[in-house]
């Protein structure tokens, strides 16, 4: 498994453990009452935070056992990575959308900030699936 696979896959499993932890934490508070009263920012930024400090920490530890591996990235390396990132994006501009049309239906900021942290998880799932799948099978030929 090259360094950059084992990138993705560290990102991919920080961030569904991020944001299911997030979800939960938030359906603990509701406690009966309707998600939209539920205070949700400082679970919102400590989730985010979290999950970038788990990520370059979990990277240090991998370049830090693996010494070396990470000066070894090739073409099909680079290829996939921008692969990648291109599916993810999709996500991002969904999630840009949606806020940007909930905001002028005049919805509350708690449906506008959870459908961007959605679309911002989904990116990364997405673009981290994208990366391992053509890692363990090859790059589509157009």
């Amino acid at each position: 498994m090259t360094h950059e696979e084992k990138r993705a896959w560290i990102r991919l499993v920080v961030s569904v453990v991020a944001y299911t932890a997030y979800v939960v934490t938030l359906a603990g508070r509701a406690g009966g009452r309707p998600l939209a009263e539920v205070p949700y920012a400082a679970a919102l930024l400590w989730s985010v935070g979290g999950a970038i400090a788990a990520s370059i920490a979990a990277e240090i530890v991998m370049a830090v056992v693996t010494p070396g591996a990470s000066r070894a990235r090739d073409v099909r390396d680079r290829e996939i990575g921008r692969l990648g990132e291109h599916t993810g994006q999709s996500f991002v501009v969904i999630g840009a959308v949606a806020a940007m049309l909930m905001a002028m239906a005049g919805w509350e900021r708690f449906w506008i900030a959870n459908a961007v942290y959605l679309c911002f998880a989904l990116s990364s799932v997405l673009g981290g699936l994208t990366k391992i799948v053509v890692y363990r099978r090859s790059m589509p030929q157009w």
